[in-house]
């Protein structure tokens, strides 16, 4: 194989598994970069070629590695990985063309298997691009003479002429799900994430991640940003200093549903892959559609694979009444860990917390969060031991978690019904393609307080000590450089640019992930709006439309233009030419060779100078290998190549 191209087909093997480094466990990541540097070092020294009982070895030690990484060979990860190690080996046994097909076919499934591990827009065209790339790989060595950049041309050539017949089977060919039985499941990795406990100042370990959680695009109107808590777990017990989840079949469901009022807020939320089967809407969600279902906690959970990207069809009311409260419900919402401090009851009493009504006692401790020096902050000093009196009394310096435990805490010892609700707050709009994006920075813990007449209502003490984190957007570039927390008119303005491209960007990812990624659940939908319900009427279009393209593409592909003639062929024909005057003409069905043969019959004369020639243009015309200088030597001859004057009358 010429050298050039098998440069080419290994730099196009190391692009395909780079992005696998994040996947594949660090020692075979380092096998298979093993591999691929020793055969780079063999394309100058061939010698240092592996022998087969040193391959032998290197595949005992590759399924070693790999059996000690996963201990079976089945699932995605153990799949991967044996691709990714059997294409490493292979590298080193490349002799013949059939060891550069095999390679490239191992390739381009190391390739695809990219989207099993992720499916953005960055990562399919990364693929698109290398697949160019080996394609060009395959050009090369079916070609005469070895040109890089006339191989990735033809290449690209052939991947446009295929996307037609990619996107109509794509969109047309049913989606069969995969009986349960067929699939290997690895098991998710730690994902950042809400928990399903909070002690305070957990939330602050999300509050600089800018992992996406979810996209929300509304169909008419948007709520404020003040209005946008995106409910998710519902803590009620506490042990003093963690809170965590009781389950909602304690009690019995609501047996009446919530009165709401106000505007309806119809969206689409497409979620992202998790771990948990939480699905984030807007309080408080009324209508939805299987796999959803709600808990008692009035929190939606997805019933079926949280671990997919989906999307939901959800309306939420923000104006509601749940009306009553279950016993279990009420006992479990002023349960309190132990007898409060003197100094807690002391505060209570203070506020009013025992001698006045709920909504008045609420109202004095917002005031008093926002009247004595409490600060909000993201690096909240340690408060191992009493970590609510310490926040109260001591440090006063928090995170909304926090404010919202003293606060739930403060209600039950005044003996009013108190919960923390956990989720996320706020979201960035995407002006260009006008919806949310709420990010783990987003995360955030609230109050709910039950109230005669009103049901569960809401309160955020953090927005009486920070209003700014519940109307602005966190800004994380300028915390991470100890300056504000939030975003302002004055520093936007300076990222104005960068944002309006980031945002494109994010339109593009957002379109990508619906209409791509996600189209298997909306292929139906998408469908039907065009006449098409059922599985015939799919098939039928699926073969016309492929049947037409064939047909076009054929038309396309048969009635080029005539290219120009190969400029040693054009040279051959000078010389075919010169010796037409003695009557040489050579046919249709005469090859190079026999031409000259039936030549240097006629023209022993000059049958050393026709010899030549021809051999250089069998060269130049067939060979694997040619070169510059080969071509103006042919040239050269041709131009050289001259017939006696006595000869031309001869026949």
């Amino acid at each position: 194989m010429n050298k050039n191209s098998l440069i080419f087909l290994l730099s196009s093997v190391g692009l395909i598994v780079l992005p696998h480094s994040a996947n594949i466990p660090p020692a075979l990541f380092g096998f298979f970069s093993l591999m691929l540097s020793w055969r780079f070092v063999c394309v100058w020294r061939p010698q240092y070629l592996p022998t087969t009982r040193i391959l032998f070895f290197l595949t005992l030690l590759a399924f070693a590695l790999l059996l000690s990484q996963h201990r079976h060979l089945l699932g995605r990860d153990a799949g991967t990985n044996l691709f990714i190690l059997a294409l490493g080996l292979k590298l080193l046994e490349i002799k013949a063309e059939r060891d550069i097909y095999l390679v490239t076919y191992l390739a381009f499934i190391v390739a695809a298997s990219l989207f099993l591990y992720e499916q953005s827009l960055l990562i399919a065209a990364y693929i698109l691009a290398v697949c160019c790339a080996l394609l060009a790989t395959l050009v090369t060595i079916n070609s005469i003479q070895v040109q890089t950049r006339a191989a990735l041309k033809t290449a690209a050539v052939i991947i446009l002429q295929a996307i037609p017949m990619a996107a109509i089977i794509f969109i047309l060919f049913p989606r069969i799900e995969a009986p349960r039985w067929m699939l290997f499941e690895e098991k998710n990795k730690a994902k950042i994430g809400l928990s399903d406990s909070m002690e305070p100042g957990s939330i602050s370990d999300l509050g600089t991640s800018e992992e996406l959680v979810f996209r929300v695009k509304f169909t008419g109107a948007i709520p404020p940003p003040k209005q946008r808590y995106w409910r998710g777990p519902v803590l009620s017990y506490t042990d003093g200093k963690r809170w965590t989840q009781l389950s909602s079949q304690r009690f019995e469901a609501h047996t009446t549903p919530p009165r709401t009022t106000g505007i309806a807020y119809s969206y689409t939320l497409l979620m992202e892959a998790q771990e948990k089967n939480w699905v984030f809407a807007l309080e408080l969600p009324t209508q939805f559609a299987k796999p959803l279902a709600q808990t008692g906690y009035y929190q939606l959970i997805n019933l079926e694979n949280p671990t997919k990207r989906a999307e939901y069809q959800i309306t939420s009311y923000l104006q509601y009444n749940t009306q009553r409260v279950t016993q279990i419900e009420y006992q479990d919402s002023i349960q309190l860990p132990r007898e409060p401090s003197d100094k807690i009851k002391q505060l209570v009493t203070q506020l009013h917390g025992f001698d006045s009504k709920p909504d008045a006692f609420i109202q004095q401790l917002l005031n008093h969060f926002k009247q004595e020096d409490f600060h909000y902050t993201l690096t909240p000093p340690l408060m191992e031991d009493n970590p609510i009196e310490s926040f109260l009394f001591t440090t006063r310096r928090g995170f909304c978690s926090h404010y919202a435990a003293a606060f739930v805490y403060l209600m039950r010892v005044a003996h009013i019904p108190a919960r923390v609700v956990t989720g996320y707050q706020g979201g960035e709009f995407n002006t260009v393609g006008n919806f949310l994006e709420v990010r783990q920075a987003n995360a955030h813990a609230w109050a709910e307080v039950w109230l005669e007449n009103q049901g569960w209502v809401r309160v955020d003490p953090t927005a009486a000590i920070a209003p700014e984190r519940i109307e602005q957007q966190l800004n994380l570039d300028q915390l991470e450089l100890g300056g504000e927390i939030f975003f302002n008119a004055s520093n936007a303005k300076h990222t104005n640019w960068l944002k309006k491209g980031l945002q494109l960007w994010e339109n593009a990812d957002y379109q990508w992930q619906r209409w791509v990624v996600n189209y298997s659940s909306n292929q139906s939908n998408f469908l039907s709006s065009f006449g098409i319900h059922d599985f015939k009427t799919m098939m039928q279009w699926l073969m016309a439309l492929v049947g037409l393209i064939t047909v076009l593409l054929s038309i396309f592909l048969l009635h080029q233009k005539k290219k120009a003639i190969d400029p040693v062929l054009r040279l051959y024909q000078q010389f075919c030419q010169k010796l037409q005057p003695t009557g040489l003409i050579i046919t249709s069905r005469e090859g190079a060779v026999d031409f000259a043969q039936r030549a240097t019959t006629a023209l022993p004369e000059h049958a050393e100078m026709i010899e030549e020639i021809t051999a250089a243009f069998i060269q130049l015309r067939y060979g694997r290998v040619t070169t510059r200088e080969n071509f103006i030597r042919f040239a050269k001859l041709v131009a050289k190549f001259k017939l006696n004057n006595r000869r031309l009358g001869w026949r």
